[in-house]
């Protein structure tokens, strides 16, 4: 149940996008993004530059998800409607078929977690992305996740690339199977998001 496609987008609604936990995406939401992934990225400093980039960017994705997903628009996206916009545009889909705006946000996504800036994610910036999102009380649990993600060419690398990032964020949206290793992209899932 917790690595089941439906839960998985569960969690990217609650624990990436709905920034206040109010259940409902808004564009509220995106601009908040914007600003976390400026202080992340510049570890707290704020660069001004960055922070409009990253607002462009995210500001971009809403008006993506807002124009495939509010079906009633009313300028907000509940989960069933996120659910039936992701199910159109990824599932049975790779990265390169995204919609723009979703490759950035992943693309910048994989930029925050790589918080050494050597172009891999390794064990240690995945445990403090895993933590960061979702309370976890032993750390063995989110190692397990962690060997189950990578692949035998993602050890030899010492973790994962921009690409192979690319590529299982892709599955873990596209993909139903509970069985691909993607669906360990962001750790250990709960249960029930």
């Amino acid at each position: 149940m917790a690595y089941s496609w439906d839960n998985r987008c569960n969690f990217v609604v609650k624990y990436l996008y709905d920034t206040d936990g109010n259940g409902i995406l808004e564009q509220n939401d995106f601009e908040c993004m914007a600003l976390k992934m400026t202080i992340l990225e510049g570890k707290g400093v704020f660069n001004n530059s960055a922070h409009q980039d990253n607002v462009h960017v995210m500001l971009a994705l809403w008006d993506e998800i807002a124009q495939i997903a509010d079906f009633n628009k009313d300028g907000m996206v509940t989960n069933e409607e996120f659910k039936d916009a992701v199910k159109k545009c990824c599932v049975g889909k790779s990265y390169g078929d995204f919609p723009q705006a979703m490759k950035s946000f992943i693309d910048n996504h994989f930029r925050i977690v790589d918080m050494n800036g050597d172009g891999v994610i390794g064990i240690e910036e995945y445990r403090y992305n895993s933590i960061t999102r979702i309370p976890i009380a032993d750390v063995g649990l989110i190692d397990e996740a962690y060997h189950k993600l990578v692949n035998d060419d993602d050890k030899r690398r010492g973790g994962l690339t921009l690409s192979r990032y690319q590529e299982l964020y892709a599955a873990y949206l596209g993909d139903p199977n509970e069985q691909n290793p993607a669906v360990y992209l962001f750790g250990p899932l709960p249960d029930s998001c």
